[in-house]
């Protein structure tokens, strides 16, 4: 699916402020609300807003640490019963299945190095989990971010 400029503009403004109602948004983007409406809802139904929460911080509940285990796993079952799995480990963010050497990769929070150990001991507790590789990030130059994505599409049309 592509975006125009107006879709791109309504998705800016959104993650910016994600508390305003149709009504502003209409405003500042100087659409009227239905039309504003009509491309949430378009937006919406398509996948391209996935949702509207609040951006949670790990660190302010202090999860300070922050670190990508990568993991060969048995290939018996495939990926999902270890992905469900874990699911269940609150620490575990994200877990991707990925080509080369490993088979997932997660992106995991601790509170500091040993509550990392913990958190790993965890992860190859998981039924299926063969082996671990864990990399600790220092800094997050450029953290998750989408917005400028979401701008280049309308300028470059689709693929």
């Amino acid at each position: 699916m592509t975006i125009d400029d107006l879709d791109a503009k309504l998705i800016a403004l959104l993650a910016a402020e994600s508390r305003l109602g149709v009504l502003e948004c209409s405003r500042r983007l100087g659409v009227a609300r239905g039309t504003v409406q009509a491309r949430l809802d378009r937006l919406i139904a398509r996948g391209v807003i996935r949702g509207f929460g609040p951006d949670v911080s790990p660190a302010a509940l202090g999860y300070d640490v922050t670190a990508f285990v990568s993991m060969e796993i048995r290939q018996i079952a495939g990926h999902d019963p270890v992905a469900d799995r874990l699911a269940h480990i609150p620490e575990v963010l994200e877990v991707h299945t990925i080509t080369g050497g490993s088979d997932l990769l997660c992106r995991v929070v601790a509170r500091n190095n040993a509550d990392l150990q913990r958190v790993i001991d965890q992860i190859v507790d998981v039924q299926g989990v063969l082996r671990t590789n864990s990399i600790i990030a220092l800094d997050t130059p450029v953290p998750y971010r989408v917005l400028p994505l979401v701008a280049d599409v309308p300028r470059r049309g689709a693929r």
